[in-house]
């Protein structure tokens, strides 16, 4: 997969730092601690167990660099549309 996003395991950063050299740095600040919050694991972790066709990715990409490829602005709207109803639909039950 050609990505540059990295899925993060847990909700807080830990481990040795690193030295500071900058000059408003001080050797005895404690560490950051990074928390994410849930809705954010959740993103993380649905976008891992999604399934993905190296090989039809590797078919747009070769058609879109020769200059072959058609965009269906139709079936685009649609699909947005679906996906808007579908979001609205599920905030209604909520």
């Amino acid at each position: 997969m050609d990505s540059n996003f990295k899925p993060v395991g847990s909700g807080s950063v830990s481990g040795s730092r690193p030295k500071a050299e900058s000059a408003g740095a001080r050797a005895d600040a404690p560490a950051a601690e990074v928390k994410i919050s849930t809705a954010s694991a959740q993103l993380a972790g649905a976008s891992s167990g999604a399934p993905v066709d190296g090989a039809r990715i590797a078919e747009i990409k070769q058609a879109i660099a020769e200059g072959r490829f058609q965009i269906n602005a139709e079936a685009i709207a649609d699909g947005l549309i679906a996906t808007a109803r579908d979001l609205l639909n599920s905030q209604r039950k909520a």
